[in-house]
This record gives structure tokens, sequence and C-alpha cells, in this order.
């Protein structure tokens, strides 16, 4: 029995804790979802949690132990993948009986699904029960457990004052981590290249094929354009480490940490890929070859399958369908909306009503991050608030505690947080002393202070919704896309699944701009502000050159949405054309 259709969406990552047990939740559903690696500490409470829960030993990995960060990263993952197939085998038990889980897991698969149709069927026919029966035994689809790594996220770590080796970098150890699990499944690299982790990626033999040709765990990479992809997928190749899939997101139109282009839309870069995926495979492919052989491995007899999906944005089944039918994407990310589903994130009850009730007004892009990159937000997060009262009271900055995000190193040798009191402090030092008028002093002051704690933040939501004790504080970072904005109730996992499906309507009675269009919008907003702080200041060149590309990149990009959208949807064309009207800044002169 060849059974088709799987399920043609995923969840992506969603903050460091939002996701951390997601595919608990839904991969026994065949939903694939993906986990941040960057947090060991809550990795490790977490695990104690579900440990206790489900009655598995428990033994706590200290910080004094050899290379705890990887240890505990696998001991994690490896007890995620045991909760995860201990549920698919209570799934199975059930087999077709009314009101099962199975009978769940059926009811979310995209209606074509071959194995919905035979499922209906085997409740009406004793022969294809029992056959149905017997295939489900052994071939059930069970969601992936994938895992994501920011690259930029490799600090350098230190133990009696020394530096540790390089493979002890947050980024590397969590690399090494995932590779001595039992998981077959892929890890996620996100936020840029890194041709040092991506050199070290050569040390485990999982992300090399077997003699079948098969791979135990694979390699997505994350990617905003074709070009990056192309640079990208031949480097990992030429290593012998062969790239499954290419993860493209939209620069803007997605939550967490926001990557603009200069001005290249989404519908463009889908284009690109659509028409140039075959030279993507075969330019990695000669150069993967080679590199096996050269090695002594095993070369696959046929090339290795290449996936490319999409995400950042999607909020309607229109959308979702014409990313697959019109770009052919093998597949969807569904993020933001999926905030609203408790059954499928761990999220505290003060968190998801904040969530519901937010509009457009409400999320923005802040300079949250300390990695100095445009960060999703939501006004009134309790963390945001208790920052802000803080630095009122005299006191900016907060606790560094987990130090994940220490990339500064202005005033120290040893890179430290932009979030953190003691850099705070030292920066609203040196502003004081410069003498500003007020409304250049009050700009520059509300930059300094606006850093946030990610580290913690990021991760209270989880706790909080567990009832496992936080500590240093209670408060949350939470950083929507804004696809939320349309979402107001709380949903769940099924009806969130029935509306990616077509099946249910679960947007607000508001009108909603097209992806394509909400994404263009951003970018437009990006570009009068860019030029109005280049008015200020024309004469930088550099500036300039970057604005007319900017502009003109924006302008092909229109151009081509006006084309596609004029004959087949004429009210999404009206919508553009609204739009652009809107922005006269767009066709300024420099």
């Amino acid at each position: 029995m060849d059974f088709l259709n799987k399920h043609t969406f995923h969840i992506p990552v969603l903050g460091l804790g939002y996701t951390l047990d997601t595919p608990i939740k839904v991969a026994p559903y065949g939903i694939s979802s993906v986990i941040s690696l960057v947090d060991d500490m809550l990795m490790e409470q977490l695990r104690e949690f579900y440990c206790q829960k489900f009655d598995l030993p428990f033994k706590a990995i200290s910080e004094k132990a050899e290379d705890f960060r990887a240890k505990r990263i696998t001991s994690y993952l490896n007890m995620v993948d045991e909760i995860v197939s201990s549920k698919v085998a209570e799934l199975k038990k059930s087999a077709l009986n009314k009101g099962s889980e199975l009978e769940k897991y059926m009811h979310m698969l995209p209606d074509l699904s071959a194995i919905k149709e035979k499922f209906n069927l085997g409740q009406k026919s004793r022969q294809l029960r029992d056959e149905l029966s017997h295939w489900i035994q052994d071939h059930l689809p069970v969601g992936s457990i994938d895992v994501n790594i920011m690259t930029k996220l490799d600090k350098v770590n230190y133990k009696n004052g020394e530096a540790l080796p390089i493979e002890y970098n947050d980024a590397h150890a969590a690399v090494r981590g995932f590779a001595n699990s039992k998981l077959s499944s892929s890890l996620v690299l996100s936020a840029g290249m890194s041709p040092r982790l991506y050199s070290y990626l050569e040390q485990f033999e999982d992300f090399y094929p077997d003699n079948n040709g098969l791979l135990k765990k694979k390699i997505i990479l994350k990617v905003s354009d074709f070009r990056s992809a192309l640079v990208q997928g031949k480097m990992l190749a030429a290593k012998g480490i062969w790239v499954s899939e290419y993860r493209i997101e939209s620069g803007v139109n997605c939550g967490g940490h926001a990557f603009p282009t200069n001005g290249i839309l989404f519908g463009p870069i889908l284009e690109e890929f659509r028409c140039n995926r075959d030279k993507l495979i075969e330019t990695c492919k000669a150069a993967y070859e080679s590199a096996l052989t050269k090695k002594g491995k095993p070369v696959p007899a046929n090339t290795p399958d290449i996936k490319v999906t999409a995400q950042g944005g999607v909020g309607t089944n229109e959308e979702h369908n014409m990313l697959l039918d019109h770009y052919q994407m093998d597949g969807v990310g569904w993020g933001t909306p999926f905030m609203l589903v408790p059954e499928a994130v761990s999220i505290d009850t003060a968190t998801l009503n904040l969530l519901k009730g937010a509009k457009e007004k409400d999320l923005y892009f802040s300079g949250l991050s300390p990695l100095g990159v445009p960060f999703n937000s939501v006004k009134w997060a309790s963390m945001s608030e208790q920052r802000l009262a803080n630095a009122q009271k005299g006191q900016p900055g907060m606790p560094c505690t987990k130090q994940y995000l220490k990339f500064n190193t202005e005033y120290t040798e040893k890179p430290i947080c932009t979030a953190s009191k003691f850099y705070q402090n030292k920066k609203l030092a040196e502003l004081e002393a410069q003498n500003l008028a007020k409304e250049d002093y009050e700009k520059a002051y509300a930059s300094i202070i606006e850093k946030e704690c990610l580290c913690v933040g990021l991760g209270v939501s989880l706790l909080q919704s567990k009832s496992i004790e936080v500590g240093p504080t209670d408060k949350v970072t939470v950083c929507p896309g804004p696809n939320l904005a349309y979402f107001s109730n709380e949903m769940s996992l099924s009806d969130m699944v029935d509306h990616i499906y077509g099946r249910k309507n679960l947007l607000d009675n508001r009108a909603r701009p097209h992806m394509f269009l909400k994404e263009l919008g951003m970018y437009l907003d990006i570009f009068k502000k860019r030029v109005e702080s280049f008015l200020a200041q024309p004469e930088d060149v550099k500036e300039k050159k970057q604005l007319v590309s900017f502009q003109q990149n924006m302008l092909k990009g229109i151009e081509y949405y006006t084309e596609l959208f004029k004959e087949k949807k004429q009210e999404v064309f009206a919508e553009l054309e609204e739009l652009i009207n809107s922005y006269p800044v767009l066709k300024k002169e420099f």
C-alpha cells in the first residue's frame, strides 16, 4: 500500500521556549515542528518535568560536568523521541476505533490524503479495515522532531578563566548534542552562513549517507534568497554534506528576529526558486558526489531529494495553496497563528490573552534584541513593561544570567550583552557626557534602554504554562509576527489544521491584506523611514546607493505583483494600486 498526501505544513521554531515541547504534542499526529537548541538550561528543566510526568528516569546534568551543554541537549532530544514513540504506539493500539486518537489523526490530514480515504473506506469494509490496520503498525507517518540552531549564537565559553576549544562554543556544542542523539530528523541552520560551523558537521557520520543512500540526520537551510541558497548549498556539498531542504523565509513577514532584504520582495524570491530549482540540484550534486568519493563514503545511486518550502505571513488556505501550486513549494510553514493554539505550543494564560487582543497597531518592529537585528514585538508584553519601569527608577538594564547573547566588546575584552546592567550604565554615562539637544538625547536614551533580556524572557512563558518555578523574573518576552493581528481567538489543534486546509475560517471579520501586500507595506514603511533619515544627512553616499537599490528592487517586485494579480485576482490588484499610491516616497528621485 503506497499512501501519499501527508501534511503539507510544518510548525517553525517559535522563540526559545514556545515550541520546545511542541513535537511531544503534535508529532504523533504526523505534524513536523522545530525545537530551538539555544537554551540548555531550559531543556534541563523541561526534561525533569516530563520525566516526572511520564515516570522516566531522570539524572540531572550539572554545569560542572564535562561537555554539559551537549549532553543536556542529547538527553533532552532522546527523551522527546522516547515520549513521541510511546504516544505513537498508544495511538496505533486504538486502531480504527471510533473516537480514538487515530481518528483525530486521520481527521486532520488533507482531504485528498490517500491515508484518510482508506481510513474512511476501512470503516465500511472489513477487508480494507484489516489491510489498513496492518499497514498502520509499520508505516503510519510521524511528524519530524527537527531542531534549530542560529549560527550566529556561537559564543565562546570559558573554564577557570581560559577560553575552551571551539567545539565547546554554543552552536558547536548544540550540533554535537543533536548529532549524538537518537533522532532521525533535520537540523535547521538559520541566521546566516557560518563556514566554521559547516566544517564541524563533517565530523559526524549521521550527516553522511549510509550504504542505501539514506541520511539519518538531514540539513535544512533557512534562506532569504536563491543566491544564498546556491552559495551555501554548494559549500556544504563540497564537504560531503547534502542540504535536504531550503526553507525560504519572508524577511519581515514572520515572527522573532527579522532579516529584511534590500527591498527584494517575497514573491520574486519564490519565483526565482521555482525557475532555478534544477540548477540548484545539479550544481550541488556534482560537488556532493565528488566530496563523498574523496572521503571514501558511499555515493547514493540516485540524487538525494531536495525540498523547497516557504514560511512567513501565510494566513489563509488560498495563500497556502498558492505556495504549493503556483510556486511548487513542497511545504509551508505556519508559525505565528499557532501562538494561539495551546495544544501545540507552551504559553501562559496572561500572554495568550495579550496575543488574542493584539491588533495591527500593537504589533511592531522593535530594537529589543541584543543582536542588533529588528525584532518582532507586541506592546504591553510584561518583560518590556518591567524594563521600562526599571529604567524610570534609574535602574536600567537587566541581570545577565544565561549569557547566550553576549557579543559586545566596547567596554570589555570578553563580550557582554547590550541588555545587561553593566553595558547600559556605561552607555548612558557616555550619553550624558555628550550634552546633546533634548530630542537627540531622548532618542539615543530610548535606543539604549530598549535592549531586553531575550534569553530569560523567551523561556518564562513555557515555565509558567507548566507551573515550573521561574527566576530571576516572571516577566515574559513574546515575538509574534504581524499575521497575528487577524487571529483573535484561542484555537484547538484540530481547528487550526482545518483552517490551514480550508475546512474552516478562523480569521477575524476584518480586512486582511494578501501576505505579499502585507510584506510590501512593511518594506515601504522601512524605505520611508530610511529616506527620512537620509534626508537629514544627504551626504551619506553609501546609504544613497543602498536606497536607490532598495527602491529599484521594490519597483521590480511591484511590477511582478502587477502581472501576477491583474488578471486572476482583481481585488488584490486594486489593493496593490491603493497601497502604492499611499507611498509617494516610492517614486522619489535621489
